[in-house]
């Protein structure tokens, strides 16, 4: 589904992602780890195209997608979020989905007719709310929100946009402890029988090793070890670059 061949990206002569070459199978999670600075988040930024890297090369579906733009690579199926949760908070819930369909189908402008109208797209809408447990909040204004529930409407977002690649970037960040449960719940349906692959960065490693099927641990920029949960949690090497950060 998505591939890294010797993925880099130098400033001058720092290397902030170092040649890191990994694939993800089809339906597959895979769990992102590493302390702060690892270089975790500048591994999706390259994958999702927000940086080019200075090297390697990004494959998605088998098919080179190193130069293109963040919009045509959605357009082939990956999807992504932030750290920090982005929605239009001034529209309610189910128009912030209706909005992320009608830009993954696109179509023409028809000034004159009520979006609300199409009922397709209101049915997709409905779908991808009903998939993460906010249809009950459909009419309310997105900034009006609980944070977890913003992180849920991301995840809505995406599914919108029907990608076969989802890169979530620390989606428990902010997350009360309380919320944690029934967000997991909702990432964990992401893969299932739809053959959708998941690439999380996580800082919490009890939802990592519950839901990953493989882990990859980045450490100065590189790919220090990916592997099966128990294997990596073994991994002299691993706890060694971890050494004062809780396991």
């Amino acid at each position: 589904m998505l591939a890294t061949r010797g993925l880099s990206w130098r400033i001058g002569e720092v290397a902030i992602v170092d040649s890191v070459t990994f694939d993800l199978a089809p339906g597959e999670f895979l769990g992102v780890i590493g302390p702060n600075g690892a270089g975790k988040t500048s591994l999706f930024n390259l994958i999702s195209g927000l940086r080019r890297p200075t090297e390697g090369q990004v494959l998605l579906h088998g098919q080179d997608i190193s130069g293109l733009p963040p919009h045509r690579r959605a357009g082939l199926g990956l999807g992504r979020t932030f750290q920090s949760s982005s929605v239009f908070g001034s529209l309610t819930v189910r128009e912030n989905v209706r909005l992320a369909v009608q830009a993954h189908r696109g179509g023409s402008m028809k000034l004159w007719r009520r979006a609300a109208a199409d009922r397709d797209v209101a049915a997709a809408a409905d779908t991808a709310l009903d998939r993460v447990g906010l249809s009950h909040r459909g009419t309310a204004l997105a900034g009006n929100l609980a944070h977890g529930e913003k992180r849920k409407l991301e995840i809505a977002l995406l599914l919108a946009g029907e990608p076969k690649v989802m890169l979530l970037d620390e989606p428990m960040a902010g997350v009360s402890a309380e919320d944690v449960p029934e967000l997991v719940a909702v990432i964990r349906s992401l893969t299932g029988d739809s053959g959708r692959s998941v690439l999380m960065v996580e800082h919490h490693m009890d939802v990592i090793l519950e839901l990953a099927d493989r882990i990859a641990v980045m450490h100065h920029g590189a790919l220090l070890a990916i592997d099966t949960p128990d294997t990596v949690m073994a991994n002299a090497t691993v706890q060694e670059a971890y050494l004062g950060e809780s396991l």
